[in-house]
């Protein structure tokens, strides 16, 4: 199965900035062996003018199932507690959307 990238954006809220950089100076070692049992791989997040963007490349063949696992997982759901209060969803979200996927436009690798 060929590896597939994803992409997504949400705001960071500005008076939260600071603390969002904070805990990613140390993420959970719990929460990254659940984005590797998740088969994410290269798993990136930029900061721009307030807008987070997140990429990774996924290896597994079930996207869903893998998503599903992670967002199941005890500690992922308390490191998310920390994190969600930092962001927001982008004005073009859907509904119920939280970070909006991103449609890939180009390609080289």
């Amino acid at each position: 199965m060929e590896p597939r990238r994803f992409g997504s954006v949400i705001r960071l809220r500005p008076e939260r900035e600071a603390e969002y950089r904070r805990l990613h100076e140390a993420v959970w070692p719990d929460v990254l062996a659940q984005i590797a049992r998740s088969n994410i791989r290269d798993y990136t997040i930029f900061l721009r003018d307030g807008l987070l963007f997140s990429y990774y490349v996924y290896t597994g063949p079930d996207h869903s199932a893998d998503m599903a696992a992670m967002a199941a997982d005890p500690r992922t759901r308390e490191w998310w507690a920390l994190t969600d209060p930092c962001q927001q969803p982008v004005e073009t979200a859907a509904e119920g959307e939280w970070w909006a996927p991103l449609e890939e436009v180009f390609h080289v690798g």
